[in-house]
Order: C-alpha cells, then structure tokens, then sequence
C-alpha cells in the first residue's frame, strides 16, 4: 500500500467534532478533526506529531494547531537530531527525537476494515482513530520482508518532499525453535532443518531492504520472548536445545543491523517475567554478555519491555497477582535490572510496550498472556516517559491481532489462550480478531 492509499485512509476519518476534550482526551494531532480545547483543569500538550493530549496542569496549554494538520508535517530537523549520511556515526541521544514515526499501512488497513464493521458510530469513530497511532512492523516470516522495502521506500518520499525525517519501527522475529516455551508463535524455522541458515538469510534480506534507503532511520525490537527463555526456561528440552542456536542468531541480528545503522532494543521480557529478584542477576548478565559479544555497538541502544503484554508504566497499587515481586510494574523493573546492567559496563536505555496496557487487574496469574479479557488500549507512544531510562513508550504489539487461538485442535493451540481470563472464541494467532479490538476500543484508558 502506497502513501496514497494511507493519505485516501486519512480522508475518510469522519468530522466528530466535540466542544471540548475531557482530561486525559486528545485534544490535536496529524489528521485529528475534533476539539482543540480541554476541559477545565486541563492542558493541550504535545506527545508527539500523531496526539496531543489533555493532561492535568495549569501551565500554558501547546496550542493544537501548531501540530500540522496534512497527512505529514513539515517542522525542521536540527542538525544535532539528524540521521548521519551514512552509518557510521550514532546519535549520543534519543533515536526518536525530531522523528516523524511512519505509521504502518497495513495496520491502518486493519484498522479501517475493523472500523468499519462497528455499528455504533461513537465507538467506530475511536476505533478509526487508531490508525493514526504509530505501531511497529513485525517481520514474523521471510514473506514479509518485501513488505519493509515498500514502507522505506514510501518513508523516504515522505520525508524527501516534507522535509521531515522518518522513523520506522520494526520487530525482527524468526528465530528457528521460536517461543520455544510456548506453541501460539511458533514461527516458520527449526533448528533441525537448516534453522540458522536460514535465519542469516532472512537478516540479510532485512539489511538489503534498509540500506537502500540510508536517509530513512529505522529502530528494531529483537526476538520477543527469545533471551528471557534463555534466563527461566532452560529446563524446558526444547528451550535448552535452542540455546546455543538463539544466542548466535541474535548476535548476527544485532551485528549486522547495528553495523547499518539500526537502533536495537533486545526483548527483556516483562516485570512478571525478569523483574523477580531471583531472576535480575542472571537476565543482567546474559543481557550484558549478548551485548558485548555483539561488539558493544552504541547502536545497540538496550532492551524492550512489556513486548505483547499487559503490565502498567507505574502502577498506582501493585496488582494482587503480583504479589511476592516488589518490581509489580515496568519502571520498577528497569529502575531494578538498569544499574545491574551498568554494573556490568552497559548503560542501557529502555522502551516499554503499552499498546493494550490500559486497564490493570484482569488476569487471573502473572504469566497469563493470551488475549486477555477486559483489556484496553493504553499510553499513546511518546519520549515523554518520566525517566531518563526510558527512550520512548510504544506500541510494538498491534492492538487487534490475535496472541493465539482457543481451538484446541489446532497444532498452535496453547492451552493458555482457553484460560478462564482468556477472550474466547479466539482465531490463530497474528491474526485480526475483531471483537477483541473493539474491547481495545472501549477499554482505552486514557480514552480514545
């Protein structure tokens, strides 16, 4: 899908068009058409070109319309914040400041197809707005890859003719023996045949696409679930099997992304997961260890987490699940793991995934992940995140696309996706799920 068809996308958003925004509303952003005012009490801000938000405070409101309002905006770079012409030279800050994040047609796709099957207009007109929301790109199989150059290609023009530098967001996830302490994801290689092989492979395709387009920065998320297996789950025979093949897998991932310029993240799992106490030590030094095999390359930036999952930023009460793990939410987490990693020589920066993490006290245990029932689409992406150890929130998981299916007959079936804290009925997973996006929807907090 060209910019064409997007901008066509952005066209139909409908004129909903309320008097004010209540607190926590959106209140602004590239192809919003709603109120450009707050409520009493409450202030327009800026999170990034996409919304602006109405946050409690008495300082004087960002006006709305300095945010463009065409399908791309057209402020200027600073030199200081700009892409380096070639890859050679890393930025000392953050990768997203003075980027535009391209947003992902074929997830806008999903969104105006998952739009339009709402009856209720209100809802339907939240639910279109999603698509304005930057999310990540998840290269899941080697048929995707295609799919990277046309977006490059479609982020350079758009930078090219706006004059404003993009960012793309993408997931590297194909591991062979991938998720190998789970079945809903398991991916297209195995270790038997060819597995590492063919994942070099699948890297280089990746490295051919990005560096055709040089002006365009990219940011990647590294193998979801794959090195926190490798803390907890080596007792599980084909966890401990694919050690040695996910360690050298990922150090080719990193070596050859970061010598092209890529900003990696490797997946840290989640504060249920790594955040005990028990398991910090250990998930430091493998962490440490992956990054100095990989050469130590300052475009290996640090880790992501939260990747698909439900944890609050900072929780306001630990939730009861919880219990036993004084890091219950993700900025203890980091607050916890980062000076671990410091120890270790790595001054890690992290990004924290809260694309459905707006409602909290829903699942029944921690390590409860599939499709979760009464779940809500959570923080906008912004580099507003309230701690120096953390470069941005986003959205790596697309909200709507499914973790895994409830039929028990199928050879993905886990059977954590029929828990009782599990949407049901549930569709393969990767794929859209609609009622569950329209709980996303209506469960959005704060509210879309």
């Amino acid at each position: 899908m060209k910019s064409a068809a997007f901008l066509a996308l952005v066209a139909l958003l409908p004129a909903f068009t309320v008097a004010q925004s209540a607190v926590w509303g959106q209140c602004g952003g590239i192809g919003w058409t709603g109120a450009t005012t707050c409520a009493s009490g409450s202030v327009c801000t800026e999170q990034n070109a996409y919304y602006s938000q109405c946050l409690p405070g008495t300082a004087a409101p960002t006006s709305a319309s300095s945010v463009p309002s065409s399908s791309h905006p057209t402020s200027t770079v600073s030199s200081s914040s700009s892409a380096p012409s070639t890859s050679s030279t890393p930025t000392a800050g953050n990768p997203w400041t003075g980027y535009q994040i391209y947003l992902s047609p074929y997830y806008a796709a999903e969104i105006q197809a998952g739009a339009a099957a709402i009856t209720d207009p209100t809802l339907s007109a939240k639910a279109l707005s999603v698509a304005q929301i930057p999310t990540f790109t998840w290269l899941d199989s080697v048929s995707k890859v295609p799919d990277l150059g046309t977006y490059l290609a479609d982020a350079s023009s758009i930078g090219t003719s706006t004059g404003q530098k993009q960012l793309v967001q993408i997931v590297i996830y194909d591991l062979p023996d991938r998720d190998c302490a789970a079945k809903a994801s398991n991916g297209e290689f195995t270790i038997a045949d060819n597995g590492q092989a063919n994942y070099e492979n699948y890297i280089d395709q990746v490295v051919a696409q990005i560096k055709q387009y040089p002006d365009v920065r990219v940011v990647a998320v590294i193998e979801p679930d794959s090195l926190a297996n490798l803390v907890t789950n080596l007792s599980v025979q084909k966890c401990a099997n694919a050690q040695t093949t996910y360690l050298a897998c990922v150090n080719y991932a990193l070596t050859q992304l970061s010598a092209l310029g890529v900003y990696t993240y490797m997946d840290a799992g989640h504060a249920g997961w790594l955040g005990w106490p028990a398991n910090l030590g250990p998930a430091a030094q493998l962490f440490s260890q992956v990054w100095t095999n990989a050469g130590k390359s300052p475009f290996i930036k640090g880790l992501a987490t939260n990747v698909a999952n439900y944890n609050a930023l900072s929780a306001a009460s630990p939730d009861p699940i919880t219990q036993g793990d004084p890091n219950y939410d993700e900025l203890l987490y980091i607050q916890a793991l980062a000076p671990q990693l410091q120890a270790q020589g790595w001054s890690a920066t992290f990004i924290v995934d809260q694309g459905r993490s707006g409602q909290q006290n829903l699942r029944q245990a921690w390590g409860d992940w599939c499709n979760i029932k009464g779940a809500g689409y959570g923080t906008r992406p912004t580099t507003s995140t309230g701690s120096p150890l953390i470069d941005s929130i986003v959205w790596v998981k697309p909200g709507g696309e499914c973790d895994g299916t409830s039929n028990s007959s199928s050879p993905r079936y886990d059977s954590t996706c029929s828990l009782s804290d599990a949407t049901q009925p549930a569709p393969e997973a990767g794929t859209w799920f609609q009622a569950y996006f329209e709980t996303l929807v209506s469960q959005a907090n704060p509210p879309l």
